[in-house]
């Protein structure tokens, strides 16, 4: 009789049927069986023994990212007393997880399940011990891959893990599953898929440290032709195939004038002129759009805002480089942007810079950051769009990346050599960076690791030289899978007031982009055009899908995910500032800076100004693209209704409406002025009643037109981009 039968025998009967019946299958494992019961029960879930301090006297890994350490845990720490050998049955920490005794946790296995029997055999088979060179989970594959259900239909998932011994298991029932928008779809513990409302989302499943998405679309009704819809190129069509699909109609085509706002601030951060608008709106040429993009490219306002852009995502600041440090970065920031120089160029410069900070400026790239952990996540998530901090401490939780991963890119950091008088650069002194050959002393890591690239391994074992090259290489290979979509979706967002991936810097297996086609081809185009960012700026502005009204309250599609309409967002605070300058037609005076600086062109937050900070101005401090205030506010609403900065603006003796009021011109002519210099169209015919209503009831003219500036200033049409 086997071992299995034998203790068959003294087990209760569901117990016992369930071991004999594995009896013929192989030893149970602890990584490959046991492990993925606990997890799928969650056991070592952060919320329970897989919190940092463990729970009630157990600690384990989180998701089983550690299995000799858990092994350990479970079955040697305090003395054995979780496991009886002798009867498996009566094991501690069978009892407790099916509940027959008190448990924190509640019971996490019914008697009869699989999931006890595995561990209650692992128990009868003498626990054999995990070993380093066991097989892992390599990849997972999940059928479907994709589905189209109508709300009420349900569809179930299967789950094969492939293991890096080429074996492949079906995991099914040890999966743990996740619904991205749970008020679209929900999904079962075992896979099971069931629609709540149309829409479009994504569901995903992990196992053994790997993940997989399923994306799910959810018509709204049935396919339409679209004839009005001309696409223009791939973006336009890739979208016009998903409405096709999912059943829904976009909204019409912005007008010239909601265009021309548009295009204007997010290319240059600045309103077109009255004048630059009239001369547009009277242009007859169809083509006069693709024109205002290409000189809106050539600008000078064009590298102000997008050096603005780069220098929030690289946090260029005195604090971290001096003053001299400070011009040098964003000198070098600014001709980059410039000269238009190629995107993978920048990161190859800034991440193999070395020499002095006040000569060589993306040196700075090295004292914004300067510890090897901290540069590894800027590196990942500035380039790659990848957030590693969760896997400094352990494997993370919803991703693929493990601590192996995150120290072996912090290690490619440790071989640099600073340079410093002693008085950091304070004084003049030099302040230098250079790359070493051997790991430098204040460099070591907390988890020694040698380098070791996220999705491939070193070209050689055993490199000389600066080994921040070899990461270069990786990162700006064509190949790499997230460099170009990474900034194919940067600048999309840029663009377009949301990512197809959002958060727009946290591409993962578990938050996969709402348009992966369009994501993916936007990425080859970036990287066959050399990583030229302004011809994917021009591809974006040119297309259709940009050139969409937007929709305050739309009856369908309400984020905008689906690409149907323009979402509006608040202006940021720097384009705000100088718009709201602009119109008046007055110029800020900021603190060290000329009378005139516009905010787009300061050189940091260290510039201090009330303005900027109520509405958002980022403070430089982190690389996500979080730490940008976008949400309005009160003290936002209450700084344009009632400061007296504003009223002075408005008034100021050398400002537009004075101007305009000494030229004495016609009413009519005047309330054109005004909407051409806020919101870049004339007032409309109901707007103009209105208006000389006012003018006929105000006690003189001066108070009409200020009260006229002060509500253009105020309303959603000026304050938001749409």
């Amino acid at each position: 009789m086997t071992l299995s039968c034998r203790i068959a025998a003294l087990l209760p009967p569901v117990f016992g049927l369930l071991i004999h019946l594995a009896g013929a299958a192989d030893q149970v494992s602890f990584s490959r069986d046991v492990l993925p019961v606990l997890t799928r029960a969650g056991c070592n879930s952060g919320a329970c023994h897989g919190s940092f301090q463990g729970r009630g006297g157990l600690k384990l890994s989180l998701l089983g990212y550690d299995p000799i350490a858990d092994h350990e845990s479970l079955f040697l720490a305090a003395r054995g007393r979780r496991v009886n050998q002798p009867s498996p049955q009566e094991s501690l920490l069978v009892r407790k997880a099916a509940g027959l005794v008190p448990h924190g946790g509640g019971q996490r296995l019914t008697r009869d399940s699989t999931g006890l029997a595995t561990l209650t055999r692992y128990i009868a088979e003498g626990l054999k011990r995990p070993t380093a060179d066991e097989p892992v989970v390599a990849a997972l594959k999940v059928t479907p891959r994709e589905f189209v259900l109508r709300p009420g239909e349900s569809a179930s998932l299967s789950v094969t893990a492939v293991w890096s011994d080429s074996q492949e298991q079906d995991v099914t029932q040890l999966a743990l599953f996740d619904s991205r928008d749970r008020m679209t779809v929900e999904i079962s513990p075992r896979g099971e898929v069931r629609i709540l409302k149309p829409g479009k989302t994504a569901v995903t499943a992990r196992f053994g440290g790997q993940v997989a998405s399923v994306s799910i679309a959810i018509p709204f009704g049935e396919s339409r032709k679209l004839d009005d819809f001309q696409p223009v190129n791939f973006i336009d069509r890739l979208a016009l195939a998903e409405w096709q699909r999912l059943g829904v109609t976009p909204a019409g085509p912005a007008s010239d004038a909601e265009f021309l706002r548009r295009v204007f601030l997010d290319l240059t951060g600045v309103l077109p002129t009255p004048d630059e608008a009239r001369q547009f709106f009277a242009d007859p040429d169809p083509g006069r759009r693709d024109a205002v993009i290409e000189r809106l490219l050539n600008r000078p306002e064009f590298v102000d805002l997008w050096s603005l852009r780069w220098s929030d995502l690289l946090r260029v600041h005195r604090r971290y480089l001096g003053d001299k440090g400070l011009a040098s970065f964003r000198g070098w920031v600014r001709q980059s942007v410039r000269e238009n120089k190629p995107l993978d160029q920048m990161a190859r410069e800034l991440l193999t810079a070395q020499g002095n900070l006040f000569t060589s400026g993306p040196v700075g790239f090295f004292f914004v950051d300067e510890k090897p952990v901290d540069l590894a996540e800027t590196t990942a998530q500035v380039f790659l769009g990848v957030r590693l901090q969760c896997a400094r401490c352990h494997h993370h939780p919803q991703e693929v990346w493990s601590q192996q991963d995150y120290y072996g890119m912090a290690a490619f950091f440790t071989r640099l050599e600073k340079k410093d008088t002693g008085d950091d650069g304070r004084f003049g002194g030099v302040r230098a960076m250079r790359p070493i050959d051997r790991m430098a002393k204040d460099r070591r890591l907390e988890v020694p690791a040698e380098p070791k690239l996220l999705t491939s391994s070193l070209p050689e074992p055993d490199l000389k030289g600066d080994i921040r090259v070899v990461l270069a290489d990786w990162l700006t290979n064509r190949g790499n899978p997230f460099f170009a979509k990474n900034f194919a979706n940067r600048y999309w967002f840029w663009l377009m007031s949301r990512g197809l991936v959002e958060p727009v810097d946290d591409l993962r297996a578990t938050n996969p982009p709402s348009h992966p086609e369009l994501l993916d081809a936007l990425a080859r185009e970036l990287a066959e055009h050399n990583f030229d960012a302004r011809h994917l700026i021009r591809l974006i502005c040119r297309s259709q899908i940009y050139q969409r009204a937007s929709e305050v309250q739309p009856s369908r599609d309400a984020d905008g995910m689906l690409l149907t309409h323009r979402v509006p967002r608040r202006l940021s605070a720097e384009v705000l500032l100088d718009a709201v300058n602009q119109a008046c037609g007055t110029r800020e005076k900021f603190e060290g800076q000329p009378l005139g600086t516009r905010a787009t062109e300061l050189p940091d937050p260290a510039v201090s100004s009330y303005f900027l900070a109520t509405f958002g101005r980022p403070l430089r401090n982190s690389a996500c693209d979080c730490s940008r205030g976008s949400q309005p506010d009160l003290a936002q609403a209450l700084h344009l209704l009632n400061s007296t900065t504003m009223q002075n603006r408005i008034t100021d003796a050398n400002g537009r409406l004075q101007k305009l009021m000494a030229a004495q011109l016609p009413a009519d002519d005047m309330m054109t002025e005004l909407y051409l210099a806020t919101l870049t169209r004339p007032p409309s015919d109901a707007e103009r009643t209105a208006i000389h209503e006012l003018l006929a009831e105000a006690s003189s003219p001066a108070e009409c037109w200020q009260d006229l500036l002060w509500t253009l200033l105020n309303s959603s049409e000026f304050v938001f981009q749409h």
